[in-house]
């Protein structure tokens, strides 16, 4: 069967693609097989603990809607954003001698939008908590 599939790998027809057609059918017919397989022999029984939320055991108070300080937020994405533009200086210092003056320079470049983005942060206040 191999042979036969891979007969036609030269020609750039439709038949290429029969391996890849095939596999994907095979994992979708067994998802669904599965899926219905389970639904039809797996117990059935709605209870009014079952159908309740879970919670861990512990019982819910108040409401989970409740306002929080977005500088908490705030920081985590900025601390993402920065950790990121970190990163890229990692491939710099590993090849900072086959990169030559185009490579500091590019890397100057980056620098300075860095501290850009740095200081228009803090012009803004978004590191600031007392308010």
């Amino acid at each position: 069967m191999f042979y036969l599939l891979q007969a036609g790998a030269s020609s750039s027809s439709a038949t290429t693609y029969l391996p890849l057609a095939l596999q994907v059918l095979i994992a979708v017919g067994l998802v669904v097989f599965l899926m219905v397989l389970t639904h039809l022999l797996g117990p059935s029984r709605k209870t009014s603990d079952k159908l309740q939320n879970f919670t861990s055991g512990i019982e819910s108070h108040g409401d989970a809607r409740q306002p929080m300080a977005i500088k908490y937020f705030l920081t985590a994405i900025l601390f993402v954003l920065f950790d990121v533009e970190v990163i890229f200086f990692y491939p710099y210092a590993v090849n900072i001698q086959g990169l030559g003056w185009s490579g500091f320079w590019a890397v100057l470049l980056f620098v300075g939008f860095f501290l850009c983005g740095f200081l228009y942060i803090v012009k803004k206040g978004a590191l600031n908590w007392e308010d």
